[in-house]
């Protein structure tokens, strides 16, 4: 694979302002010389199981950190985000029938948007912190200055993050009886675990009837997994693409899907004509202020040879939007002969504050999911997948689910770099409700 050059010079939103043009050009020139992160052709087979996905014969989990952090980046955290994506994707594939793609929030989210460039307290005015892949959180001068090498760094914490989980999803480390004896033990021990002992129990049978007949695949012993991340920082991802010598196409080599969000998707912008210009299996995120005349025009330019697999469409619409405004997105989208993947991200929309801390309840998360259902049931399409903010940890980031994390204990461990994610245990009991979403299809 050789470096792509020249890209056109177009409005592009969220950008840092780097102080040091020099610092930044080395930085560049260092991301344009390293290996590849993945491969172009590890990208096709994502998009050919997404084309399944489009077609109604798969399901997608995709979820992880919020923001990653440098110092998160350890064995122990990895192994804790990936467990619990594990442990989702076995109740989601056995409530589906059919197979769960699974893609992590994983290395590649080392950077955010934020709603202004500059944060203010106390009368002290600093940048914003756009995620460690530029700045650090601590509210201080120097914390707070972008500098370009942590462009480098953040590339170097995703080769290290990508190694790890390979060797747990190859190795034997997510071996699918494993996984659901992890199942179980939620189950038995947490009162939210106890109200999905059915289905638990009928997921066991299952597999002890596979083992009682000899069946030992090899996709019992390990997983494909995929690394996604949203396409914010052009000055990072720009220098990560590649043409892939054997198709002469250009592919982004940071990861494998990559999408760009609700604040960056202005048809005219730079992250729509990087997203379009990349061969990989790409993203976007729709907000409720879509119309269906935006989505289609999206569609329309993302797609436009109209490949099952290529596009995603991920609504992130709020609970109280999602039934009004995603019927007519998803019949404009339908009747335009696309064939794209819809998810639901039930985590955006639905960003609250109490006790000072931003937050989401678990009844609202569960709400929009159970819209986007309604919607696509409604409507005679697939509901594809699912888009998760989570972490492995006992954190007290959103408040509610069965295990009653209530206002009081929002502080006990709240964690996250930027917005709150669901802890594993709500993780968890989300992946049993949507399993019965799916079975009642």
């Amino acid at each position: 694979m050789t470096p792509v050059i020249d890209w056109p010079v177009l409005p592009a939103g969220q950008q840092p302002r780097w102080p040091d043009a020099a610092a930044l050009d080395r930085a560049q020139a260092r991301l344009a010389t390293l290996p590849p992160l993945v491969f172009a052709g590890e990208s096709d087979i994502l998009r050919e199981q997404l084309a399944k996905v489009a077609r109604g014969q798969a399901f997608v989990l995709m979820g992880g950190d919020c923001a990653e952090t440098f110092a998160a980046n350890t064995a122990d955290s990895i192994r804790a985000r990936l467990k619990t994506l594990l442990q989702m994707a076995v109740v989601l594939t056995y409530g589906a029938g059919m197979p769960v793609v699974k893609v992590g929030r994983v290395a590649g989210q080392y950077f955010k948007p934020r709603s202004s460039p500059e944060e203010t307290r106390n009368g002290v005015t600093l940048p914003s912190y756009f995620g460690d892949g530029v700045n650090q959180l601590a509210f201080e001068a120097e914390a707070r200055r972008p500098d370009p090498q942590r462009l480098v760094e953040a590339y170097n914490a995703s080769s290290a993050a990508l190694n790890l989980v390979r060797a747990f999803t190859q190795g034997g480390y997510a071996d699918l009886r494993q996984v659901h004896a992890w199942n179980q033990d939620f189950v038995r021990d947490s009162p939210a675990g106890k109200r999905y002992d059915r289905l638990a129990g009928a997921i066991d049978r299952a597999l002890s009837f596979m083992h009682a007949c000899g069946a030992q695949p090899e996709e019992f012993r390990r997983v494909d997994f995929y690394a996604g991340h949203e396409a914010l920082a052009l000055d990072y991802e720009r220098p990560l693409v590649r043409i892939d010598s054997r198709t002469g196409e250009p592919y982004s080599v940071s990861g494998h899907f990559l999408w760009v969000g609700e604040r960056t998707r202005e048809m005219s912008g730079a992250h729509i004509d990087f997203a379009s210009r990349i061969r990989n299996p790409i993203g976007v995120k729709l907000g409720p202020t879509t119309s269906p005349e935006q989505a289609l025009e999206l569609v329309t330019r993302l797609d436009p040879d109209r490949d099952p697999g290529r596009l995603t469409l991920i609504t992130r619409m709020g609970a109280s939007h999602i039934r009004e405004v995603l019927l007519p997105i998803v019949e404009k989208v339908e009747a335009s002969g696309h064939s794209v993947v819809w998810l639901c991200d039930p985590m955006h929309g639905n960003t609250r504050e109490v006790a000072g801390h931003k937050t989401r309840l678990f009844d609202d998360i569960l709400d929009e999911v159970a819209g986007f259902f309604d919607v696509h049931r409604a409507v005679g399409s697939h509901p594809g997948g699912i888009h998760i903010e989570l972490t492995g940890d006992d954190v007290t980031e959103c408040l509610g689910g069965t295990g009653g994390i209530e206002e009081a204990h929002l502080s006990d461990r709240y964690e996250t770099a930027c917005d709150p994610r669901l802890n594993r245990e709500q993780s968890l009991e989300l992946a049993f409700s949507v399993a019965e979403m799916l079975g009642d299809r």
